[in-house]
């Protein structure tokens, strides 16, 4: 199956971080519909990488920082991506890992 992943990573690369969730949505559910319950905990990861980053934005840093939680420790399941499509899954968690630091390391909360 292949996902969203370019348009979910454009939408991350310009801080749409509530639009690149939605983008991986309906993947992540048809992923879990037909039982590769690894892959679908990954594309989970992405999303809620994008949406820690979302709600870090909203100044809610204790939500943010439990699902930026889940992200790390689901990011590892990369390895149930088809192998033509990984460089793009790296490069999307490092692209995410970017951001939410760029975020919250900003003194503005």
């Amino acid at each position: 199956m292949k996902h969203n992943i370019e348009a979910f990573t454009q939408m991350v690369y310009n801080n749409q971080f509530v639009e690149a969730h939605e983008v991986l949505e309906e993947d992540w559910k048809e992923l879990k519909k037909t039982g590769l319950k690894e892959e679908a905990k990954f594309l989970q990861a992405l999303i809620n990488g994008a949406t820690s980053i979302a709600l870090w934005v909203k100044k809610r840093p204790e939500p943010s920082a439990r699902v930026w939680d889940f992200f790390q420790r689901n990011k590892h399941l990369i390895s149930t991506i088809e192998a033509s499509e990984t460089q793009k899954y790296i490069f999307v968690i490092k692209l995410l890992e970017f951001k939410y630091k760029s975020f919250t390391t900003k003194e503005d909360l």
